[in-house]
């Protein structure tokens, strides 16, 4: 049990390092322009259109690394900073999100499967914390149990945002060269950035597969 706490907290200064790295690497291509001059939101816009998403508009959002795509609106949302700036982390990330954009229209299944499911994520990652904290307050195995399972569907959320993202990621890098929106001295720059943000995801669904599996362990030497 103690390998799995020490493993825990290693995975745990994984996902610090993870965060702290993306917003390094993010600031550190942000003082690089790209050739071509590009926004973010004209890199977004011409990548949108080129993929028969005129309808798909852009909109700027505040705070850093707010980026995102709504399907439910079906709409590209922008920080400020990579909405208006002429930097390979702009256009690199503004890309990605534009990459799940792409995916929507695809149907691509795992996007498709994370839509799904997230109704009930919502609501697993909700109730699970005062269900284990019941259960572990009161000694009761079967509303520890309960949380473990509405804990595993939290885990399986994010594991299936893994290749969500790391698809999104492919489609962007693909088209930003085959469309010229980047010079090919600029793709080390944009995997670069790319890959920090996907580290972070990658940080943490391994943080909470092993607390799951922990939680399992607890389960299990009750019996």
């Amino acid at each position: 049990m103690m390998g799995m706490y020490i493993l825990i907290i290693l995975a745990f200064g994984l996902s610090l390092w993870a965060q702290f790295r993306v917003k390094g690497t993010f600031n550190k291509w942000s003082d690089v322009p790209n050739e071509n001059g590009l926004t973010g939101y004209d890199a977004a816009r011409h990548m949108l259109d080129r993929n028969g998403l005129h309808d798909v508009p852009i909109e700027p959002v505040p705070g850093a690394l707010s980026d995102h795509y709504d399907p439910m609106q079906r709409v590209v949302r922008l920080s400020e900073p990579v909405y208006y700036e002429k930097s390979i982390s702009a256009v690199a990330v503004a890309c990605h999100e534009v990459g799940h954009a792409i995916q929507h229209k695809e149907h691509y299944p795992m996007l498709a499967l994370r839509h799904r499911i997230f109704p009930i994520v919502n609501f697993a990652s909700g109730i699970a914390p005062f269900l284990l904290i019941a259960g572990f307050l009161f000694s009761y195995t079967n509303l520890i149990g309960l949380g473990i399972i509405f804990f595993s569907a939290t885990v399986a959320f994010q594991l299936i945002t893994l290749p969500v993202e790391f698809n999104a990621s492919n489609r962007a890098r693909e088209i930003m060269v085959s469309e010229g929106f980047i010079r090919s001295d600029e793709e080390r720059g944009i995997a670069k950035v790319l890959n920090a943000a996907a580290l972070t995801y990658v940080a943490a669904a391994l943080v909470s597969l092993l607390e799951l599996i922990r939680l399992i362990g607890i389960f299990n030497s009750r019996d």
